[in-house]
């Protein structure tokens, strides 16, 4: 979409909110579009207008004077009911904007985070926003599964097929399904898509982490999901796979992780006895897909003596890895701008949805900094400017200066006097309802959130004003509830009461345990892996621990003293990069591409395949070939040489074992 189509759909949209019989074709081809276009052409870009407009959430009503056939261009008016499509107001207590506030933020890095942005901003627009805070006490939030997942939720919501390759449990072969996605959840820690697979025409569950390929959406396709249908019941009927144990060798000293939840294993004949400087361990598991990602991360320390299907598991992750490595280095240009998250290219139809929320809050927050506005709308100043101009254009078809939007921004505080029926927000999309409705929904449950009414009040809110985009929104089902409810607890007491925690903790990448004195700041999740960020007293600075890796944890009586405070942004960062980090050049795969938000990458370069090359910071780089490995093809280090060929190192050695 041309900016020029850009205002013209923005003048189409505003007559036609504005008039009340309606408007004929000769009106607007006269007054919006450009007199010189052919009859098919205007008839062409009409009909992709209106088209337009309706997917920005406006029903284009036809009007035919009595008498008359609705085929005659001449007797037939358009126009645009003024409350049909316009969100209701929302009228929220301090307590729900809290519990509302907390669900929308689950979303920060996943799909959905733009649409539940849009979605409190429609809410701020239509009533005022309570000045509330995050709370201290646990603040959960969705980890994307990865590019697969935001393909999904588009396909999902705009009812497309979708086709992927899929490694299959029954026969461990790779294949390619074609499946209608009906909706998407979280179960045992595993993503699963639940759908109607049209090559054996019968619903089937997908693991995420079983997917082999990008994921591709057969848009010329639509489909329409059965009546009734209820991801989170689905989901709730899936039985958890039954635990089995796995022979594993380790060597002497190492892997303390793998060691607490394994006990010796009996040496049998038919498997030998392990070599010298080796540990023969029964490793108790239920996926042999996740069990073999993170053996393929510990490469030569670790070796799948059986079943063979995890020791297959573990060796396609390394043969992945090594092939990725051997590829040629591609031809990037890393964007211009400053470090932050990878940034996700905008387009017209972005500044169109834009404006059309720009107008009302502009209206319900008279007199704002126009830098303010700017960064409610995640956007520059300049970008903010263009979008000024042309609203401060646009208007009814006679132009009169009554007739046009009115803002000024001359002092930097920006005011509006003319709205012209714009001056409240759209009702929700599908995403938008989704994402706070599922939220909420996924909050449910947590403690210090299902207590009171506030979450079921505001659910009960937004499910009224949603409609029939939030009777659609039901096609996810996160969990995020913690493992260990104990820790949670104590440690969600300790923030509260401002007391200091003494722990004992298992350190992954050091491969060893350590005692520390924190100060407890705050709790928080990605998918239902719990982590809480304290100032630690041994290392002199913040600290996050995951919860799964604490060995002991109790009050040690005495109040927190931390020097510094977390910075308050949200969700609180795994890590914090600094300046003498090691600044290393990795090439993500379409597959792997989320990795780049996740590991908060300074800069990017996309690549024509859908993957990316991408520049981040690690303070310790001693685990990355654990990483690549681990990744078994959708990572690899490009820069610095020594680092790449440490992971080129660590791949083939684990493979000889293999190979032996």
């Amino acid at each position: 979409m041309s900016a020029q189509r850009t205002e013209r759909l923005l003048n189409l949209l505003i007559a036609l909110l504005n008039s009340r019989y309606g408007l004929r074709r000769s009106e607007l081809r006269d007054k919006i579009y450009d007199s010189a276009a052919s009859d098919a052409a205007f008839g062409r870009m009409f009909e992709r207008d209106k088209n337009d407009l309706r997917d920005f959430g406006f029903e284009v009503e036809t009007v035919t004077d009595l008498g008359w056939s609705s085929d005659d261009p001449a007797t037939t008016r358009y126009r645009i009911g003024k409350e049909s499509n316009r969100l209701p107001d929302v009228e929220l207590t301090r307590d729900e904007w809290t519990v509302l506030l907390l669900a929308s933020q689950l979303w920060e890095q996943a799909a959905l985070g733009p649409a539940a942005t849009n979605a409190m901003r429609k809410l701020q627009a239509s009533g005022s926003l309570a000045d509330v805070a995050l709370p201290a006490g646990v603040q959960p939030r969705i980890k994307p599964a990865g590019q697969a997942f935001e393909d999904l939720v588009g396909a999902m919501h705009a009812q497309h097929p979708v086709r992927f390759r899929y490694l299959a449990g029954s026969t461990g072969r790779e294949e390619e399904r074609v499946v209608e996605p009906w909706g998407l959840g979280s179960r045992f820690g595993q993503w699963y898509l639940v759908g109607y697979d049209r090559g054996r025409q019968a619903e089937r569950f997908f693991r995420l982490s079983r997917f082999t390929s990008a994921v591709s959406v057969l848009a010329k396709e639509t489909f329409a999901p059965p009546s009734g249908f209820n991801v989170r019941a689905e989901l709730d009927s899936l039985p958890e796979l039954p635990q089995r144990s796995a022979v594993v060798d380790v060597r002497n000293d190492r892997l303390l992780g793998l060691r607490k939840r394994a006990e010796p294993a009996a040496v049998g004949s038919a498997a030998g006895r392990p070599d010298d400087g080796w540990d023969r361990l029964a490793v108790p598991y239920r996926d042999a897909e996740l069990l073999g990602e993170e053996l393929a991360s510990y490469g030569p320390n670790a070796k799948v003596v059986e079943p063979a299907e995890l020791a297959s598991a573990v060796r396609r992750r390394l043969e992945g890895a090594a092939a990725f490595l051997a590829e040629p280095v591609p031809n990037y240009t890393f964007s211009g701008g400053a470090a932050g998250k990878r940034a996700r290219k905008r387009t017209s139809e972005d500044q169109l949805k834009r404006m059309l929320q720009l107008v009302p809050f502009l209206v319900h927050n008279q007199g704002l900094h126009i830098q303010d506005v700017a960064d409610q709308f995640g956007i520059t100043r300049q970008e903010l400017e263009n979008d000024l101009l042309i609203l401060i254009c646009s208007g009814l078809p006679q132009g009169y200066p009554d007739e046009l939007l009115d803002i000024q921004w001359e002092d930097d505080h920006v005011f509006i006097t003319q709205s012209l029926e714009l001056n409240r927000p759209v009702r929700f999309t599908v995403d938008e309802a989704c994402a706070l409705l599922t939220g909420l929904e996924t909050l449910n449950g947590l403690p210090g959130l299902a207590e009171g009414g506030a979450l079921e009040s505001v659910t009960l809110k937004l499910m009224a004003a949603a409609g029939e985009e939030g009777l659609r929104a039901g096609a996810l089902s996160p969990e995020v509830g913690p493992g260990n409810t104990a820790n949670l607890e104590t440690i969600r007491e300790a923030v509260m009461s401002g007391q200091q925690l003494h722990l004992v903790y298992l350190s992954a990448q050091k491969d060893s345990l350590s005692e520390r004195d924190v100060d407890p700041l705050r709790l928080y999740s990605m998918d239902n892996t719990w982590y809480f960020e304290a100032y630690c007293h041994s290392a002199e600075g913040l600290r996050n621990f995951r919860l799964d890796r604490i060995e002991d944890l109790r009050p040690n009586g005495r109040p927190v003293s931390a020097p510094v405070l977390p910075d308050g942004g949200f969700p609180a960062k795994l890590f914090t990069p600094n300046d003498d980090d090691t600044l290393v050049t990795v090439q993500l795969t379409a597959r792997g591409a989320g990795l780049a938000d996740d590991y908060y990458a300074e800069r990017t370069a996309a690549l024509p395949d859908g993957g990316l090359v991408a520049e981040i910071r690690f303070g310790s780089t001693s685990w990355l070939p654990m990483f690549v490995a681990q990744h078994g093809g959708a990572v690899r280090i490009l820069d610095p040489a020594g680092l790449a060929e440490a992971s080129r190192d660590w791949i083939e050695a684990a493979l000889a074992q293999y190979a032996r």
